[in-house]
């Protein structure tokens, strides 16, 4: 008799409605509209998507300002209303254990022309668009099925006086570690096209323009530290592309470079630089992800980049715009792929991989249900960022408005991580959207497993007259992968609302109304996936994964299929502990994803059992499914119980090797979450009505730039850039980043490449406090970073 699953996970996830397929495969349909253009967007649950917005003249209106947020419903296609008050644009984000999603950094208060040049307006608040600086902010909130406008657990907390990183930041990277907490990366301390000052006297601040330092979310009272490759990949390093590995260190690339870092002990271990010197982080913007995690190469992680941009150190210009006209230029559509922690012990090193069908620049990978990788959105020609100006092209004379890219790319392509080598690229049967998807553009795989794409907006402030050839975008479309072209999907029943690492087996049921053809086949022929679709923004989904759940499964003489599913490999670092959705995904074709949660929870380090054990798969011959479509296929041996039922081994049966267990960090607990003050301060009752937007809005508007830069502390040169033409800010307020111990008047002009080593360097701050906290009343332990080294 087969073993039962564990009581505890007895409960099953509700399965969501199959989407209808009726003939969608290929296909992108407009959807409707977002309220804001969707610059970053993220799944809650299986009912809505969160969208946020820079602060900008949006026409939507709430509490007496333009609106900079929105929710959207999945059923019915449409967009609530949602306020935030410190200005998120630029920021990143990232899943929490229990669910919730934060939200790290951002731009100053702005008003109308993006900058503070009407009278009254301060980088701390602006009274016309209403914001309050979020250079700092730390914003929270849980998904929930309740009304955004009634349930006040459904809404965003966001103070200007509730929790703050350490620093200022904008632009930030952000990865979640194995115990749950984020590691927070770098970025700007104000604005700009790259993050330094040309030629690069000082590449580690920028005097005053550049955060080189990393923390924890949350902190646990340590304070934040240097990263010397902030130093080492100066002006290029912008949302700089990390992932998590099985060791529990970071797999970190920017500009060209590339390291493998122990975060614990601030250790860089320098891997190959990008083949090429082609650049994938912002604003060259290639495409990236970690690709699918299998049992068949026993979850060895392999990361792919596809796409980007190359322009000689000299021209990718400073803080205030490039120095040649990007849209002149072709992006690329170079593909490499790097297995950092290779199992077999050989060096890690990039690996020519195909190139795309067009060079894309803002291109975004989605991993989807079938085990493919889909990339959306981008331009042909130049870099993600806008301005006013380039180095060589005055105002008037720029020909795309305020774009630094041109072509847009409406055509989808998919990647086949399976196929052979030359052959993995494919547009057939997929169709082309008319909508131009550029700077701040976003896609997201939805639990039915089709993919939104919305936002665009290359402007400096909101403008959706004729006049720019890329105008804000507030359309939202849906992108249906060609298993929707299927007539039967898998509807899965007994998945459990909670996964574990390691432990007990589970059961998940999928009657033979789900499938067609031989049910053995079907059987032999299913993958069970679990992923996180991410928090997408600039052509990332900041902490998108996905992995293969080991299985085995029992055919019953009426088609029924009993799938047998191994909990997680016993390492938290392989896939995070928080929300994700499982597939079940019969010959290419998935069901619906069913929402879970996976670990404890809790921000702690994750409890781990042996990894599952699972019984022989059991045949039943001459079972067939009922759904209409056409058959599957498979493959493995067979054979015959004592029954006198067949039995078959197929490549899931395999036992999970110990180098996934062995590759376990010793990831230690972050302390209690800061919390965020629920209390708001009221917006000044007399603050004026925006009279300055709407049609007349034009960059005509705009303040000259102003110079007045804080002094640097370092010795170095102060920023000398000016980003009014990329993004028209009051300069000299940088945040606490003027307060970081470092540089060297010594220090020597280098375009690049920097040899001084901070990581000796003592740091000041002091985390604020405030008293919400989603994590009350839970235990903590330690920080994974040794505070000790912060000395």
């Amino acid at each position: 008799m087969l073993s039962k699953a564990l009581l505890g996970l007895a409960l099953a996830a509700a399965p969501l409605p199959l989407a209808r397929a009726d003939g969608l495969g290929g296909t992108i349909v407009e959807a409707g509209d977002t309220l804001v253009s969707a610059m970053m967007m993220f799944v809650g649950k299986t009912s809505k998507v969160y969208i946020l917005d820079k602060v900008e003249g949006n026409a939507e209106q709430i509490n007496g300002h333009s609106l900079y947020a929105s929710v959207w419903d999945l059923e019915s296609k449409t967009a609530t209303a949602m306020d935030v008050q410190t200005n998120p644009f630029c920021a990143n984000g990232m899943h929490l254990p229990n669910g919730s999603f934060v939200v790290f950094g951002g731009n100053n208060a702005v008003g109308p022309g993006g900058d503070n040049h009407i009278e009254g307006s301060t980088t701390t608040f602006d009274p016309t668009y209403q914001d309050y600086g979020g250079t700092k902010a730390i914003r929270l909130i849980t998904p929930c099925d309740g009304d955004v406008n009634t349930d006040a657990g459904c809404t965003w907390v966001d103070s200007p006086n509730g929790l703050q990183m350490q620093s200022s930041r904008w632009y930030p990277g952000a990865e979640a570690l194995g115990n749950g907490s984020v590691i927070i990366i770098g970025g700007f301390s104000s604005g700009g096209y790259i993050n330094r000052n040309y030629p690069n006297k000082d590449p580690f601040y920028s005097g005053g323009g550049s955060n080189p330092t990393y923390e924890l979310y949350p902190n646990n009272g340590v304070t934040e530290r240097v990263m010397n490759f902030m130093g080492t990949t100066s002006g290029l390093n912008s949302y700089p592309l990390t992932y998590l590995l099985s060791s529990g260190k970071l797999f970190v690339q920017a500009n060209y470079s590339t390291i493998l870092w122990d975060a614990d002990n601030n250790i860089e271990t320098p891997l190959p630089d990008m083949p090429n010197q082609i650049v994938r982080v912002y604003p060259a913007s290639g495409a990236n992800a970690m690709m699918p995690l299998t049992v068949a190469n026993n979850y060895e992680q392999t990361v792919l980049f596809c796409g980007g941009f190359f322009m000689e150190d000299d021209q990718w210009g400073d803080f205030t715009y490039p120095y040649i006209n990007t849209w002149e230029q072709a992006s690329s559509a170079d593909c490499q792929r790097m297995t950092p922690e290779p199992a077999d012990g050989s060096t890690p090193a990039y690996e020519q991989d195909d190139d795309m069908p067009t060079g894309r620049t803002m291109g975004q990978f989605i991993l989807l249900p079938d085990g493919k990788m889909l990339v959306v959105n981008g331009g042909k020609n130049g870099t993600a960022g806008y301005g006013t100006a380039t180095k060589v092209t005055v105002q008037a004379a720029m020909p795309f408005g305020e774009s630094y890219a041109a072509e847009p790319q409406g055509q989808p392509a998919i990647y086949d991580p399976t196929a052979a080598k030359g052959s993995r690229w494919s547009t057939d049967g997929l169709a082309t959207s008319s909508i131009p998807r550029l700077y701040h553009s976003s896609a997201l795989l939805l639990p039915d497993g089709s993919v939104m794409i919305a936002g665009s907006n290359p402007n400096i402030d909101a403008n959706i007259t004729s006049l720019v050839p890329f105008p804000t975008t507030y359309k939202a479309e849906y992108f249906y992968p060609p298993y929707f072209s299927a007539s039967t999907r898998p509807v899965p029943s007994g998945i459990p609302d909670k996964l574990t690492y390691g432990g007990d087996y589970f059961n998940i049921t999928v009657p033979a109304s789900s499938y067609s053809g031989d049910a053995n086949d079907a059987a032999n022929a299913t993958v069970i996936w679990i992923s996180r679709p991410g928090w997408t923004t600039h052509a990332m989904n900041m902490g998108q994964r996905m992995l293969q759940l080991n299985n085995t499964y029992s055919v019953s003489s009426d088609g029924t299929m009993t799938y047998h599913v191994a909990q997680l490999p016993p390492n938290a670092n392989l896939f995070q502990p928080g929300p994700a959705y499982v597939w079940v995904t019969i010959d290419g074709i998935p069901s619906n994803g069913t929402y879970v949660i996976v670990g404890s929870g809790n921000l702690e380090t994750q409890p781990t059992s042996a990894a599952s054990v699972l019984p022989d798969s059991v045949r039943a011959e001459g079972a067939s499914g009922t759904g209409s479509g056409s058959g599957t296929s498979g493959s493995g041996s067979s054979g015959t119980d004592a029954a006198g039922n067949s039995t078959s081994s197929t490549s899931h049966t395999g036992a999970i090797v110990g180098g996934v267990v062995a590759g376990v960090a010793a990831i230690g607990v972050i302390g209690a979450i800061i919390g965020i003050c629920l209390s708001r301060k009221r917006r000044a009752a007399a603050r004026g009505a925006n009279t300055g937007m709407g049609e007349k809005y034009a960059m005509d508007a705009m303040a000259a730039p102003r110079p007045g830069y804080a002094q640097s502390p370092y010795g170095a040169d102060m920023r000398n850039s000016d980003a009014t033409a990329f993004e028209p800010l009051a300069q000299g307020d940088y945040g606490s980043s003027a307060k970081l111990v470092g540089g060297d008047s010594g220090r020597s002009s280098s375009p690049y490449r920097d040899d001084y080593n901070y990581n000796d360097l003592s740091r000041a701050g002091t985390p604020s406090n405030a008293p919400y906290d989603p994590y009350a009343g839970q235990p903590h332990g330690g920080s994974n970073l040794n505070p000790g080294r912060y000395q």
